[in-house]
C-alpha cells in the first residue's frame, strides 16, 4: 500500500510538471526512478495484451501491463493536473516571476542529478548532450501557432504533446504552447471539463504514446548513456524557456469573428538586484533546488536500504 501511495505521489509530480510550459513530466519520472518502468509498462499494451483481453484472462492481463503501477501513476497525474491547473491560473496571473523561479530551480538541479545517471563518459555522450541542449534552446525561440480546435489538429496535439511529456527536458505544455493550443487545453478545457477538447486530446495521447514508448524503450536499452546525455541536454536547454526574468510578447490574431491574443515569444532581461522581488525569487529558486536534492537523496537511500 505504501509503495502504491508513493507511486501516486510520483504521478502527481509528473502531472504538476506537465502543466507548466517548459517543465517535463518525464524529468520527474527520471528523477524519481520510474522512467524506464513507465516506458516498459506502456510498451506492454501489445498483441499479447489484446489476446489476453479477448480471452477474458484479466488477471494475467493486469500482470502483463502492470496495472497496479500504471493506475497509481495515472491517478496521481490526473488528480494533479485537475488541481494544479486551477492553482497555476491564479499564480501565473499574480506571481509569475516566483512560479518561473521555482521551476527554474527544480530543473537546474535536475540537470545535475539526471546527468549523474550516465555511467560512462565518451565523445558521443558529450556530443549528444550538446545536440539536446541546442534542440531545446531552438524550440524555446520558435513562434507559437494560432489556436485551432479542429478534430484532426486536437488529435495531433494530443499525440505530439504526450510524446513530449514523457521525454525528460521536453515539455508537453510548451509544445502545446507552440502549437497554439495551451490555453485551450490546459486552462479552458481542464477547468471547464470541455469533453469536445479533452476526448480528442486523450485519444491522440494514447495512440501517440503507444507507438512512441516502444521506440523509446528500445533506444534506452541499446544506448543508455547516450540517451541519458541527450535527455540531460534537453533538460539543460529547457532552462531558456524557464528563465524567470522575461516579458511575454503578445500578438493579436483573428479567430473567425473573434479577436484573440497569443504569446509569440519572450523578451529576456537580467535580474535587478536592487529589487526585493528579485531576492525573493532567488530564494524560491533555491527552494526548488533543495526539493530536488532531497527527493534524489531520499530515493538513493531507499534503493540502498
Amino acid at each position: 500500500m505504501i509503495e502504491y501511495l508513493l507511486n501516486v505521489l510520483k504521478g502527481a509530480l509528473m502531472g504538476a510538471a506537465n502543466v507548466i510550459p517548459g517543465v517535463s513530466g518525464g524529468t520527474m519520472a527520471l528523477l524519481t526512478g520510474i522512467f524506464e518502468k513507465l516506458i516498459n509498462a506502456i510498451k506492454s499494451f501489445d498483441l499479447t495484451a489484446i489476446k489476453l483481453a479477448c480471452r477474458f484472462k484479466f488477471k494475467e492481463l493486469f500482470e502483463h501491463i502492470d496495472l497496479k503501477f500504471l493506475s497509481a501513476i495515472g491517478i496521481g497525474v490526473i488528480a494533479s493536473i485537475l488541481t494544479v491547473a486551477r492553482i497555476l491560473e491564479y499564480l501565473f496571473e499574480h506571481h509569475a516571476l516566483y512560479v518561473w523561479a521555482f521551476f527554474f530551480g527544480l530543473i537546474l538541479a535536475s540537470v545535475y542529478f539526471v546527468g549523474k545517471k550516465i555511467t560512462r563518459k565518451s565523445l558521443s555522450v558529450f556530443l549528444l548532450f550538446a545536440v539536446g541542449t541546442a534542440i531545446a534552446v531552438g524550440i524555446a525561440f520558435l513562434e507559437p501557432a494560432a489556436q485551432n480546435d479542429s478534430l484532426p489538429y486536437l488529435l495531433l496535439c494530443g499525440a505530439v504533446a504526450m510524446c513530449s511529456m514523457i521525454l525528460p527536458g521536453l515539455s508537453g505544455s510548451f509544445v502545446l504552447l507552440l502549437m497554439g493550443n495551451y490555453e485551450l487545453v490546459m486552462i479552458d478545457a481542464v477547468n471547464t471539463f470541455n469533453l469536445k477538447v479533452i476526448i480528442p486530446m486523450g485519444i491522440g495521447s494514447v495512440l501517440g504514446l503507444a507507438a512512441f514508448a516502444r521506440l523509446l524503450s528500445w533506444v534506452f536499452r541499446k544506448f543508455h548513456d547516450q540517451t541519458i546525455a541527450l535527455l540531460t541536454g534537453f533538460i539543460f536547454g529547457s532552462l531558456t524557456i524557464l528563465w524567470p526574468w522575461k516579458e511575454a510578447i503578445i500578438k493579436a490574431f483573428q479567430d473567425g469573428d473573434e479577436l484573440k491574443e497569443k504569446v509569440a515569444g519572450y523578451t529576456y532581461s537580467l535580474p535587478d538586484f536592487s529589487d526585493t522581488g528579485t531576492w525573493t525569487a532567488l530564494g524560491i529558486m533555491l527552494v526548488g533546488i533543495i526539493i530536488i536534492a532531497v527527493i534524489e537523496t531520499t530515493a538513493g537511500k531507499i534503493k540502498t536500504d
